[in-house]
């Protein structure tokens, strides 16, 4: 399987875990919506800074409603 985890870099600049085995990441609103193998869905205000297939690892940055 080809499961991610999802970071959200914090006010620091600092990687914070947000949501694991995500396999499906969609817009949804002006965001993202993350969706895992337990079929649990995240809804984030934030777009894509980083996709690394081979760490299995998905980057965010939030966005402001402004964008």
């Amino acid at each position: 399987m080809c499961e991610s985890n999802v970071y959200l870099i914090d006010e620091k600049g600092e990687e914070k875990l947000i949501f694991e085995a995500v396999n499906e990441v969609s817009s949804y609103g002006g965001g993202l919506c993350l969706e895992n193998i337990f079929y649990q869905r995240k809804y984030i205000l934030a777009k894509i800074k980083e996709i690394s297939f081979l760490e299995r690892k998905i980057i965010l940055e939030r966005i402001s409603e402004d964008e």
